[in-house]
């Protein structure tokens, strides 16, 4: 008998909530909600489609140093940073290393039979992978 009266005043706790009793606070109306238009960009009827032969508006140049200001701003390198460079041969490499660099004549260090397993080793999980130290 004492649960059902403790049950029955817990609900009607929980039921007074949901009354209107004057302390509702000024809710949005979600079906008043109106959706933002997308944004359109009007044409440009002032462009123009290029000439064939026509020099380039911009040039490669000009865009290139503009997007290296971009990046990397106009401040000049620090001295420690230039005696870096220098330390490490910057004045001397060569531009073209990139090109060279997947050449087959291009010389590498071998890695070792570990590498070899590491790269050959089928793909998997991990659950059966074990590792041996050397003693």
């Amino acid at each position: 008998m004492r649960k059902s009266i403790v049950m029955g005043a817990g609900l009607a706790v929980l039921l007074a909530g949901c009354a209107s009793n004057g302390l509702d606070r000024d809710r949005p109306d979600e079906f008043a909600v109106a959706r933002q238009p997308s944004l359109i960009i009007p044409p440009d009827f002032a462009l123009v489609p290029p000439t064939p032969g026509a020099a380039r508006v911009q040039s490669a140049s000009a865009a290139q140093a503009q997007t290296l200001e971009a990046l990397f701003g106009s401040a000049p390198r620090s001295a420690s940073e230039t005696a870096a460079l220098q330390a490490a041969g910057g004045d001397t490499v060569d531009s073209g290393i990139r090109s060279s660099a997947g050449d087959p004549q291009t010389n590498v260090v071998d890695k070792g039979q570990t590498t070899r397993d590491i790269i050959a080793a089928p793909e998997g999980d991990g659950q059966e992978a074990s590792a041996n130290t050397p003693r």
